[in-house]
């Protein structure tokens, strides 16, 4: 029997999704409504296939994909996210994943994700090229965002979204220095001179 783990916070996603994957001949559906569970629950009941959002509380998508690359399982994953592709796009699948489509899409391109992935192909979207389509700020603010790790692209989001360190430090299981720390180093590494700052650097690239 045909086995798929859906990975999403929203139950009203994991209800459309389930009825698309139902048409898709899955009859055992999983669910997980937080980062944490989906490891384990791989683990326990070795789905065929996970659909999986980046925005998961406990643990975001990207730490998932990182323990499963580490773990000794294996599984093939689409990444269902309304993350940016441009930003997101390359880090899931250097961690493993086979497709990645955004929510924006209609459900059809999942269902095609899924078809692809499941015959032993992957489902990526083509990007536009940057040397036609962005300019020299935009380019330049891309490349600074493609250095940083899945960590600190993770904290530079919830830091634009207003989140004070005392919060993100519970939300990713870390001290309120590391967060400090990482806080300092995303300024200067993103070379912006306030929390303001980094906030308009996300809006303009559309991580928030």
């Amino acid at each position: 029997m045909k086995r798929v783990l859906i990975a999403d916070d929203h139950p009203v996603i994991r209800g459309a999704l389930k009825i698309v994957l139902r048409q898709e001949g899955y009859k055992h559906i999983l669910e997980a409504g937080t980062g944490n569970e989906v490891l384990p629950m791989i683990r326990q009941h070795e789905p065929d296939l996970v659909v999986l959002d980046l925005n998961m509380p406990c643990l975001d998508g990207l730490e998932v994909l990182a323990r499963i690359q580490a773990s000794e399982v294996r599984c093939r994953i689409v990444v269902f996210t309304s993350q940016e592709a441009e930003h997101f796009q390359d880090r899931c699948m250097r961690a493993g994943a086979s497709a990645y489509v955004a929510k924006t899409n209609d459900l059809e391109h999942l269902q095609k994700a899924v078809h692809a992935v499941m015959g032993g192909y992957t489902y990526f979207a083509r990007l536009p090229s940057s040397s036609v389509s962005m300019s020299i700020m935009q380019r330049t603010e891309k490349q600074m965002i493609d250095n940083l790790s899945d960590r600190e692209l993770t904290i530079f989001q919830q830091l634009a979204r207003g989140m004070s360190n005392k919060a993100i430090a519970e939300a990713l299981h870390l001290s309120h220095k590391t967060v400090s720390t990482y806080k300092t180093r995303l300024i200067e590494k993103l070379n912006v001179e306030s929390l303001v700052h980094l906030r308009d650097l996300a809006l303009r690239n559309h991580l928030i």
